[in-house]
């Protein structure tokens, strides 16, 4: 009796009763919440605290709050160009009811969380409808999610996931208004994603049946299809018609010949394993997601259905798993045709790796159910030797995945940690005038546009390379920041300061020792270009940089081993100052 029950519990499809439904679906959302209390916790550690790509994709938005903040700022009008107008317009709505961007990034990790969890419950019982594997999809799909910190980001990639799950329930539903809705909001926020969108939609046009193409559907689902083609090409038609003035794109032949896109640059992508570059590479990869282990369960499903005459719960399974299949062929079209028109459609990595992680957590989550249905069903008529067995087999799949990300050291992954180490230095820039403009190599510097919303003239985080008209000037920036850093010419250092309206520099107490170049992960990759400025620092030519001579009557103020030296003083140095060791 035992076994029935539980059986039915786990495996019972369309329960007459609300309960399985609300059970499952109140667990899943209460995980939701649980991880995402953890993020919480850390977003507001301390109020120097942001995730990784903030620097990038906030900072500049403070602008919504004060328009003269950033004023002939590079890096700030690159970022607010590329922003995608969805992503950028929900900021700024909120901007105007007073909330800061750099707050509400920390808040929306959690809803995203919530938003995305609903609808991959949802859709899973479109397809299979039994509350447990809804459970399991939307927990396996939330485990591998918080492994990465794109939830964490809060930037258009955070967005992807509850509006393109949207997308699928509303689609696989044939809710036409809706699914309209949807299409339009991932243009607005992820507008890639619109391309896996019309793959999977162009592709339910079509099913193979004895060998043959048909058309899938009567002329209500014809006249569906269609209309949320329709709107998926004006988006992909207003994203394509869109100028940018840091244009062009770079193209393959271009970015071979940078250091950035080779190993140990900042933008790696060419590798010369090649397994990493076409599985693991994190921009060139399909990037299997087969974390939490459970999801490798994803790959028995196709091998089940081939089977189902042996597993009896496979008839519960609706045509609308099709959506699966075609999520999986879009995702990879898309890849291989990203390669192909390398950088035009951005990174090809992000085609596969986000549809994997929808495709897997739910085919993963229905072979389970079915599994444990099997299971069950044999064990009735057996002894209760077996029968306990199977109870505890039940027991150890379910414990493992509850508890598996608890085995992790980096969980949920954030990226926060890395963020806000000098309060003090920050706190210095905030009280400077607006205009102001930093020069430095610190990687500390990355941080100052978000938290003091200073400019800096270049920095390590801002080193995106995919666009000539804003990389060309930014590379051009940061040779002559190296060659001012470095240069034993007091003439140039001013000639530099002068150029570019240089307020303040900000130094590593390390940064003339010959280590500094190597360590730092930003200038170490143009080692091939430094040979000149080796030779200064190991003193094998009589002079020293000029800035090193004048680091200590100049240094201002200093935060651990970040030193601020304003430009004023070096400009007021003497020329005669010797600079000969």
């Amino acid at each position: 009796m035992f076994i029935v029950r539980l059986q039915t519990f786990l495996t019972a499809a369309n329960p007459k009763s609300k309960f399985p439904r609300q059970f499952w679906l109140g667990l899943s959302l209460a995980f939701a919440v649980f991880y995402g209390w953890q993020v919480l916790q850390q977003a507001f550690s301390s109020e120097y605290v942001a995730s990784d790509d903030a620097r990038q994709h906030v900072f500049w938005m403070q602008r919504f709050l004060d328009p003269q903040l950033f004023p002939n700022d590079l890096i700030a009008d690159y970022f607010q160009s590329v922003a995608p107008i969805g992503f950028s317009t929900f900021y700024h709505f909120f901007a105007t009811l007073g909330i800061e961007p750099l707050l509400l990034s920390k808040i929306l990790p959690i809803v995203l969380g919530i938003v995305a969890t609903g609808y991959c419950f949802a859709l899973c019982l479109e397809i299979f409808p039994v509350p447990a594997a809804g459970f399991i999809a939307s927990l396996l799909f939330q485990q591998n999610l918080w492994m990465w910190d794109d939830l964490a980001s809060a930037t258009p990639r955070a967005f992807l996931h509850p509006i393109f799950l949207a997308f699928l329930y509303y689609f696989v539903r044939k809710s036409l208004v809706p699914c309209l809705v949807a299409i339009a909001l991932l243009g607005g926020f992820y507008p890639q994603y619109v391309l896996v969108a019309s793959g999977v939609i162009f592709l339910s046009l079509f099913s193979w049946e004895k060998g043959r193409i048909k058309w899938c559907g009567g002329l209500r689902d014809l006249r569906f299809y269609f209309s949320c083609l329709t709107v998926a090409f004006l988006v992909i038609l207003a994203y394509a018609l869109k100028s940018s003035e840091f244009a062009p794109t770079i193209t393959a032949a271009e970015a071979k010949r940078l250091p950035e896109f080779l190993p140990g640059g900042r933008a790696r992508f060419f590798e010369e394993d090649f397994g990493r570059f076409w599985l693991t590479g994190e921009r060139s990869g399909i990037q299997p997601t087969l974390d939490p282990p459970l999801l490798c369960a994803g790959l028995l499903l196709p091998f089940i259905l081939g089977l189902g005459r042996f597993f009896q719960s496979v008839r519960y399974i609706k045509p609308s798993i099709h959506v699966l299949r075609n999520l999986f062929i879009s995702g990879f079209f898309w890849f291989f045709t990203a390669h192909t028109l390398l950088f035009k459609l951005h990174l090809p990595g992000r085609y596969t790796h986000h549809s994997l992680r929808v495709v897997l957590s739910i085919s993963a989550a229905i072979a389970l159910v079915v599994l444990f249905d099997t299971l069950l069903e044999w064990v009735k008529s057996r002894s209760c030797g077996y029968q306990l067995g199977s109870v505890c087999v039940l027991l150890f799949t379910f414990g493992y995945l509850f508890g598996y990300p608890a085995s992790l050291s980096d969980y949920p992954r954030t990226n926060y940690e890395q963020i806000g180490n000098y309060p003090e230095l920050y706190q210095f820039f905030e009280r400077q005038p607006q205009e102001i403009k930093i020069a430095s190599l610190s990687v500390e510097a990355s941080n100052i546009p978000l938290f003091s919303h200073r400019s800096i003239l270049s920095g390590y985080e801002y080193a995106i390379p995919y666009h000539l008209g804003y990389y060309d000037q930014f590379r051009e920036r940061t040779f002559a920041t190296i060659e001012a850093q470095y240069t034993p010419d007091l003439d140039k250092l001013k000639l530099f300061i002068r150029k570019y309206r240089v307020n303040f520099w900000v130094l590593d107490d390390r940064a003339f020792e010959v280590d500094y170049l190597k360590e730092n992960p930003w200038i170490g990759q143009y080692r091939s270009d430094l040979a000149d400025i080796k030779k200064i620092l190991k003193r094998k030519t009589k002079e020293i940089p000029a800035l090193e001579a004048l680091t200590q009557q100049c240094t201002s103020d200093r935060f651990g081993n970040i030193l601020i030296v304003p430009s004023s003083c070096i400009l007021k140095a003497d020329k005669a100052y010797n600079f000969l060791k």
